[in-house]
């Protein structure tokens, strides 16, 4: 078997979160409140029309994956960019905090302004679902100041998401402690905890390092839309 986290995306609509799945064939895609994301088995023109089928004329769906996305003819990629695949490799060298709270359904909408606030990346209605979101809430007037959870999920290997703190409470640490929090959640587990980290974003990778994390690859994320009916 190959690296599950190479074509992470498929590899866990067809696993893990097949709950969460949409689409047939060659092509799935989250359930669009969940997650913007979709995966394609490969390259085949199959797959590629299995796509345009699930998301729609016109439509763009955001694949995340190993190599680089080299679109059919009638497509267009109106975004695209690069980020770090880091794995952690090595025991866990940041201890989770005590003020560690869990989150779950009754926090979403502190959630989702806070990620509108910080901009981690995409966090969408239901996104909380995918599991296991821990905060730092502010002990003078409970705002949540700080959160991570949960994301693509393999067998073996699960996605640390949604590191966010408010520009209130940045310096303090944390990030570190809810990534840390949520990481050894998932070693308690069994599982191995990974994430993604854009590659300008240099000072949240030498953190992610510190802690035990090791760059896997170069992972490619891009939106593709597909052809116009």
């Amino acid at each position: 078997m190959g690296d599950p986290l190479a074509n992470v995306v498929w590899e866990a609509l067809t696993t893990n979160h097949v709950a969460f799945a949409e689409g047939a064939g060659g092509a799935r895609r989250y359930q669009p409140d969940v997650a913007v994301f979709a995966g394609m088995a490969d390259d085949s023109p199959a797959a590629w029309a299995a796509l345009a089928e699930l998301v729609g004329a016109d439509h763009v769906a955001v694949l995340f994956r190993e190599s680089p996305v080299d679109a059919p003819d009638g497509w267009s990629v109106p975004f695209g960019g690069q980020g770090h695949q880091m794995v952690l490799t090595a025991p866990l060298a940041t201890p989770p905090a005590a003020d560690i709270i869990e989150l779950d359904a009754s926090d979403a909408p502190e959630m989702r302004a806070l990620v509108k606030l910080t901009e981690p990346g995409p966090f969408a209605a239901r996104t909380h679902e995918l599991g296991g979101y821990v905060g730092i809430r502010d002990p003078d007037d409970g705002r949540l100041l700080a959160m991570a959870g949960r994301r693509a999920s393999v067998p073996g290997f699960t996605e640390v998401s949604a590191v966010c703190t408010h520009p209130d409470a940045r310096r303090r640490g944390y990030a570190e402690a809810v990534t840390a929090a949520v990481a050894t959640r998932l070693l308690d587990d069994g599982v191995t905890p990974f994430l993604h980290v854009a590659v300008d974003n240099h000072n949240a990778r030498r953190v992610y390092e510190r802690m035990g994390f090791t760059t896997r690859r170069i992972a490619h994320f891009v939106g593709v839309r597909a052809p116009s009916a």
